[in-house]
């Protein structure tokens, strides 16, 4: 029964998606702490550079990994880029590659069990896992990142005074400023929809899976166990769905962005 509790009382279906500081260190009278959530986006970027280097072309046909994320690239540019963007996808398709993958990566890293699996290796606690995407702040700052590539892509386009002009439909003169207030603030929303949305799904898979592993120790029972670990591993299949859909979704939506921008027609 001790034991029960004990493990009861350690279940904390926050603690893949709470931030928890690693390291603090000091830059003139400014502190920068780097938590568990900065940690993955830094080792998903290494991954993302290694593989970026360990694929590079060495004859015109790909073989395995290489083959498989340029079989995803030529997809993403064909179906999903040069159908919204047009003659402008070249330009723009390397940013569409990097926030996909990067999205990507951040949402497989979150499902491995790092801080499990240094504890058994070590035998101790640590917070070195954790799901960047199920951080708001993490979320937000990719969603700022596309609201810059948006409105700088539109000023590089047409230029800042065509961009301004443009950026309304052309309306009646009397309902002008009510559509470009209405303009704005849609220009705002837009950054927000994006992180709301990935943080939103990344959370929910999340909290969902805790439930069902924590209802193993309420009820105490093999029934209930074998039920929720049946659950916890159709979820967790669910949420690696969640994964590649999520980042698609981003990507697309970045994309549809861009093209509200650099197309006049929009």
């Amino acid at each position: 029964m001790a034991l029960y509790n004990n493990l009861l009382a350690q279940l904390d279906p926050l603690r893949p998606i709470v931030p928890v500081p690693l390291v603090t260190f000091s830059i003139g009278h400014y502190n920068i702490v780097v938590s568990n959530h900065m940690f993955m986006v830094t080792v998903a970027a290494v991954i993302l550079l290694l593989l970026t280097i360990g694929i590079r072309p060495k004859g015109f046909v790909q073989k395995g990994i290489g083959n498989l994320i340029e079989s995803v690239c030529v997809f993403l540019r064909d179906q999903m880029a040069r159908p919204v963007l047009g003659d402008s996808a070249d330009q723009y398709i390397y940013f569409v590659w990097t926030i996909f993958f990067f999205i990507l990566c951040l949402n497989l890293l979150a499902m491995v069990p790092f801080d499990s699996i240094v504890y058994l290796a070590t035998g101790k606690p640590n917070h070195f896992a954790g799901s960047a995407t199920a951080n708001i702040w993490v979320t937000a700052g990719l969603a700022t990142t596309t609201f810059f590539v948006t409105h700088i892509a539109g000023i590089k386009k047409q230029g800042l005074w065509h961009y301004i002009v443009n950026f309304a439909p052309r309306v009646p003169w009397p309902v002008i400023p009510i559509v470009y207030l209405l303009e704005i603030i849609t220009a705002f929303v837009r950054p927000f929809a994006l992180a709301i949305r990935l943080f939103v799904n990344m959370l929910a898979g999340h909290m969902v899976l805790a439930v069902f592993i924590g209802l193993i120790f309420i009820f105490k029972s093999y029934g209930a166990a074998f039920v929720s670990v049946i659950a916890a591993v159709a979820i967790s299949f669910l949420e690696l769905l969640v994964a590649f859909v999520q980042a698609y979704i981003f990507a697309f939506l970045s994309t549809l962005f861009i093209s509200f921008s650099v197309i006049q027609e929009h």
